[in-house]
């Protein structure tokens, strides 16, 4: 049997290193622990042992390695390097990292009162000779090992260990143990998800933040409405044309009242949260859903399944309310985000809020792709396009996974993740199946705040049962707060993404817009999506090409 190794396969920066380690392993024993590239610094300086050689009963060698041409004269130490000659310092380092390794050792809580055990150091040439009757004073000849002693090297290196103890006792079983633990380290980390979904992360940070630089073409535009895919950035950009124009462009625009509207509470609840970090002054007026911009002028709420009431009374009210408004409580500007949502009748009281209903700032921010709803409505004036490209949220594979359901084509630039997984199930079972996921996701080491599972049909009863617990502002509170598993619908997740997205399609595909759920549940993850469902529901819903994308079978 061979010796123990730490690590078992190690990277050496020479093959001579490589060579010496793979005959120590091959010559020790089981109970022996062979360590290599072992490195320390201290106070002093950096150290660095080749291999360090754990042998029970008989004591810790630390050796420097030389290859290729090593000698030694009345100058010390050298080493060719290509044509050029070196002096090295082999001994040295080898007696240095002895001593800074064993005051590491000795200095470690673990180590207790156990007292000194035997060290040693040693020097190994591989390819270099020096012959029975080389000597200096600061290495014995038996604690040099070159090219005529390699096949004798394991044995050699138990005499080198003894013979320089310096009468220091050996160490036991359990010494070399604790030896062994304290040098490799202790509390060791394994791979982490969460951390290579946040480097991602902050990437597309970085990405979003250079396409912000769209906005100064908008900055003597008045109407204006910017169109991207899922993951192009919208939502940011709209966020920062709030704080923009909130807080006026220096010598170009005073500081306009602003409102930042849009459909969903969950989205609704992230513009909030966001402007809430600003400057008090660079907040807008207004933030908040298209029933809160009127409940502030006091129109009335209404049951969510009363279609006629959203599309039609409300927003006539709405217009009421807000021609009576007074100059101070109207807006220079609005801006909507996920635009798709409003109702044509919706744009009416929007406008309406306007200091000045000609010329008063509208910016929109849409994608029509994302049209889950049966209504649909665009803003009754003439609107500047501008068009956004490119994906900056979702990794490539995930990109590459909804892209025909896009809009149009864009460019993937997130970054590299793991491949989309497909599970197939019965759509009666789909949530089930989609729960194991879950569980199969948590076990993998992502954070729970890190996984939502969003479904296409029926509400997962998680969901409605947190409704019921906390109603819609609680909901959505868990929602942002992060601190565990989100079940949620694709209806209201536009806008928002999970680093994890387990997409249930539990309904048969039938009802209006499926596609286009399909397309928004798929594009909320951004670095690991699981998508359940009948095999069949995915080809009928998304084509044959999102069906090949996602693996599954066409024959």
């Amino acid at each position: 049997m061979t010796a123990r190794c730490i690590p078992e396969q190690p990277t050496f920066t020479t093959a001579s290193e490589r060579e010496v380690w793979e005959r120590l392993r091959a010559g020790l024993g089981p109970s022996d622990v062979l360590l290599a590239n072992v490195r320390l610094t201290d106070q002093d300086k950096d150290h660095e042992a080749d291999l360090v050689v754990l042998m029970p009963e008989l004591g810790i060698l630390v050796l420097e390695v030389k290859g290729g041409a090593v000698w030694h004269d009345e100058g010390g130490w050298w080493v060719r390097r290509g044509e050029k000659d070196e002096r090295c310092w082999p001994v040295d380092q080898a007696r240095d990292a002895k001593y800074a390794l064993r005051r590491y050792v000795e200095h470690d809580p673990r180590w207790g009162g156990r007292g000194h055990v035997a060290w040693a150091h040693g020097v190994v040439t591989p390819h270099a000779q020096f012959g029975n009757d080389f000597a200096v004073p600061e290495l014995p000849r038996w604690a040099l090992h070159d090219r005529d002693e390699q096949e004798a090297l394991a044995e050699r290196v138990r005499d080198n260990s003894w013979g320089l103890a310096h009468g220091h006792p050996p160490p036991n079983h359990d010494d070399i143990e604790l030896i062994a633990e304290i040098l490799a380290g202790r509390h060791h980390t394994s791979y982490d998800v969460n951390a290579e979904a946040a480097e991602r992360a902050a990437e597309a940070d970085r990405l979003t933040q250079e396409q912000a630089a769209i906005l100064q073409v908008t900055r003597l535009l008045r109407r204006v409405e910017v169109r991207g895919g899922a993951g192009s950035g919208k939502t940011v950009l709209a966020l920062q044309q709030a704080k923009e124009l909130t807080r006026g462009r220096t010598g170009e625009r005073s500081p306009e009242r602003v409102a930042l509207l849009c459909y969903s509470i969950g989205l609704a609840e992230h513009f909030k949260r966001q402007v809430a970090t600003w400057h008090r002054k660079h907040r807008p007026a207004f933030v908040g859903t298209f029933e809160e911009f009127g409940r502030q002028w006091g129109a009335p709420s209404g049951s969510r399944e009363d279609s006629d009431f959203w599309e039609h009374e409300l927003p006539a009210r709405m217009a009421e309310l807000a021609a009576e408004l007074p100059p101070g409580k109207r807006y220079d500007s609005v801006i909507v985000d996920e635009a798709q949502d409003f109702a044509d009748e919706w744009w009416v009281p929007v406008l309406t809020s306007l200091k000045d209903e000609e010329s008063g700032g509208l910016y929109v921010y849409s994608d029509e792709n994302q049209r889950i709803f049966a209504r649909f409505g665009r803003p009754p004036v003439q609107l500047v396009p501008l068009v956004l490209d490119h994906n900056l949220r979702n990794t490539k594979q995930i990109h590459q996974a909804f892209g025909p359901l896009a809009p149009s084509r864009m460019y993937a630039r997130g970054g590299e993740g793991p491949a989309v997984r497909f599970v197939a199930a019965a759509t009666d079972g789909a949530l089930d199946v989609a729960d194991d996921q879950v569980e199969a996701l948590l076990e993998e080491g992502w954070d729970p705040g890190a996984i939502a599972l969003l479904t296409t049909g029926h509400r997962h009863p998680e969901q409605t049962a947190q409704t019921e617990r906390h109603g819609q502002a609680g909901y959505w509170k868990h929602f942002w707060e992060g601190e565990d598993v989100f079940y949620g619908h694709v209806l209201g997740c536009k806008g928002l993404e999970r680093r994890v997205v387990v997409l249930c399609l539990n309904e048969d595909g039938e009802r209006d817009r499926a596609r286009e759920r399909l397309y928004v549940g798929m594009s909320r993850a951004t670095d690991v999506l699981v998508v359940v469902g009948d095999p069949d529901v995915v080809r009928r819903v998304g084509g044959e090409d999102v069906a090949r994308r996602l693996g599954i079978d066409l024959t």
